[in-house]
């Protein structure tokens, strides 16, 4: 079964345009998750909301949205006047510019999403686009709206498809300096820059995210087994304090000595066990 696209609407390059699809890139749904629960009977709790002056619950279509513009007072939004708003990009991915990949800061990326072409008649109006984006070695910039909320999206050819990544906003990222002005500017040995230069060449290697393990993850898995299956519940692992470094040099040569005497063990790359299996009933 294809999957069940998230968002859909037209993506346009000038006057070539063709239907497209939105679907998220990444999910967390995987993740072991757990439910608030009554300990006393093990039922499963929901949430209520309440009115937060006289307590009292409130029903679903007595609940709206309010912008507070004053303390304790709110302008009651109604979602027909939100829909009023009505810009290009409500439906259709509007390119604006390309730029070079390596100019836009990593602090700005968002979340990632698959873009695909959705009819036939669409699919060389989309081959096109997708072309020019990788011939081009650049990247796209569009604006879209997902969930009433309006966000630039970072265009790339993407094997057969695009590679959609939403950005966020200069408001929405943080100024570095107030956090790295205490860090003073240090002039270091040379030994000590070369020292530390064989180390990052030591470790040197690819980039492989089959290789990446959950060991939190995987534990939780465990201990879920574990407690299914009525075993005793033990400590896994040892959570150990980094040592505290006397003399910087004798502990850039000890990391050279450490590296050279035990080789780096390789990745199993080991599946992660069917969390369903896990999941108490």
């Amino acid at each position: 079964m294809a999957p069940r696209a998230y968002w859909k609407g037209y993506l346009k390059l000038s006057l070539v345009s063709c239907p497209i699809a939105l679907y998220p890139a990444a999910s967390s749904s995987e993740r072991v998750s757990f439910n608030r629960i009554n300990k006393k009977t093990g039922h499963r709790l929901k949430q209520q909301l309440v009115d937060a002056e006289n307590g009292e619950p409130v029903e679903k279509e007595d609940i709206g949205r309010g912008y507070e513009f004053a303390k304790g007072q709110y302008l009651q939004i109604e979602d027909e006047e939100i829909e009023k708003i009505r810009i290009e990009s409500s439906h259709t991915v509007n390119i604006d510019a390309f730029v070079p990949k390596s100019e836009i800061d990593n602090r700005y990326l968002d979340s990632p999403y698959y873009i695909a072409p959705t009819d036939q008649v669409g699919q060389e109006a989309f081959a096109v686009i997708r072309d020019a984006i990788r011939e081009k070695d650049m990247a796209a910039l569009g604006r879209i709206v997902i969930s009433r909320r309006e966000y630039v999206v970072m265009l790339e050819a993407f094997d057969k498809g695009l590679l959609a990544t939403t950005l966020r906003y200069p408001y929405e990222i943080r100024d570095h300096a107030e956090y790295f002005e205490d860090i003073p500017d240090l002039k270091l040995p040379a030994e000590m820059k070369k020292l530390a230069a064989h180390i990052v060449e030591t470790k040197a290697g690819r980039f492989e995210p089959k290789s990446f393990e959950d060991h939190y993850e995987k534990a939780l898995v465990d201990l879920l087994r574990d407690k299914e299956a009525g075993k005793p519940i033990q400590t896994v692992g040892e959570e150990r304090t980094a040592p505290r470094v006397i003399n910087l040099m004798d502990a850039l040569r000890a990391s050279i000595d450490a590296s050279t005497k035990k080789p780096a063990a390789a990745s199993t790359g080991a599946r992660r066990p069917a969390k369903k299996k896990a999941q108490a009933r």
